[in-house]
């Protein structure tokens, strides 16, 4: 009867599923925050890539993690999700990397191991994977082949780009909230229920997690939570796209779902590659951690934590909103304007970064500089 209902009523099971996994998580947290005050588990302070002046613990990941698997396991039955099967058993790898990394520190070879065998299981056995490029770049079908090996590795960066972004209080978990909401909504109203359940199941998991996130933020998510929230992204990123494919939908809910997904996880898509490239324009591993992330730079500009986040944010969903309002012009023309707009924004940082070293603001760079203050 229960089951019948929510089927009947879609809007109160997305709301219970939401309302299940944020009280779980708001329950656990508090918990999780006295045991690591007990047994002395920090993000030590001391650490040269560090923000925050205190000892704060990095466990956070937990809440989200077990919030989000007890609300899958509850409500899976109501929309016969097999899929989730492979996604929660990802989610269970992940979380045991994350947590002793959390703890004890993991080797980056062994955690990209492990990411690639959380990739295969869900390209394999999943079926994750994207069929074509859609235009992109003049790309259309692939080889199959191609296309899974292309999966694994775009799923190997997501999972890696939600890690990066996690260094401001309250940064990635909001930028997470956005994505599933995003994602949950446009599942919603396209009828696709079983994956509107995952992204609002975790959706809630974050948001209850953010209330002890914020700064000053009392808990971390650590590796453990921006693992989970990768991995459920990119994979509601793939069903989005291939669900809205051209030729496969005849009536897709958004055209251009490639550019529509780029753009929700814009602020790790485009924090990872700026990253990437200018690592290796200075001939520097592109995989050793440095304070040269879009939220460092925002904090060095004078930002406080708060600030930098509501900027991102702003950033993020104009970016949402302005692709779902050109989404008729294609992919191609969507992801080059993207670009464009991220290459801008970051000559923009760069260019007020050497106008505050220098002292020497024209009345432009003084409206530019009030406008970021403002936000």
């Amino acid at each position: 009867m229960l089951k019948q209902l929510f089927i009947d009523y879609p809007l109160a099971y997305y709301v219970a599923v939401i309302v299940l996994s944020f009280v779980v998580v708001v329950s656990v947290i508090p918990s999780i925050i006295h045991a690591a005050n007990k047994l002395n588990i920090f993000d030590k302070s001391d650490l040269h890539r560090k923000e925050h002046k205190h000892d704060i613990s990095r466990l956070g990941g937990i809440g989200i993690f077990c919030a989000f698997t007890i609300t899958v396991l509850m409500f899976a039955n109501v929309v016969n999700y097999q899929e989730a099967n492979f996604l929660l058993s990802s989610c269970i790898i992940l979380f045991a990397v994350g947590i002793k990394d959390d703890i004890y520190g993991v080797g980056a070879r062994t955690k990209f191991l492990l990411q690639i065998l959380v990739a295969f299981i869900l390209v394999i056995f999943g079926g994750f994977r994207l069929s074509s490029l859609y235009g992109v770049f003049g790309l259309w079908n692939v080889h199959p082949l191609a296309g899974g090996l292309f999966s694994i590795a775009l799923i190997i960066f997501i999972i890696n780009a939600f890690n990066l972004i996690d260094g401001v209080d309250g940064l990635a978990g909001t930028i997470g909230a956005i994505v599933c909401f995003s994602f949950g909504f446009l599942f919603a109203l396209a009828g696709e229920m079983a994956y509107a359940f995952i992204s609002f199941a975790l959706l809630g998991s974050i948001v209850g997690f953010l209330f002890f996130n914020f700064s000053p933020a009392k808990i971390f998510m650590g590796d453990t939570g921006s693992l989970i929230i990768g991995v459920v992204s990119v994979v509601l990123a793939v069903k989005f796209i291939e669900l809205n494919k051209i030729g496969i939908n005849p009536h897709p809910i958004v055209f251009s779902a490639p550019a529509v997904a780029v753009a929700i996880l814009i602020i790790p898509v485009f924090d990872s590659l700026r990253i990437f490239f200018i690592r290796v324009i200075n001939k520097r591993s592109p995989f050793k951690g440095d304070r040269n992330h879009i939220h460092h730079r925002l904090l060095r500009y004078g930002l406080d934590h708060k600030r930098v986040v509501v900027l991102l944010v702003a950033f993020n969903l104009l970016t949402i909103l302005s692709t779902l309002l050109l989404q008729k012009l294609g992919n191609f023309v969507l992801i080059l304007l993207q670009i464009g707009i991220c290459v801008i924004f970051n000559i923009a940082l760069t260019y007020l970064k050497g106008k505050k070293r220098s002292k020497n603001y024209t009345l432009a760079d003084v409206f530019l500089k009030d406008t970021i203050n403002a936000i």
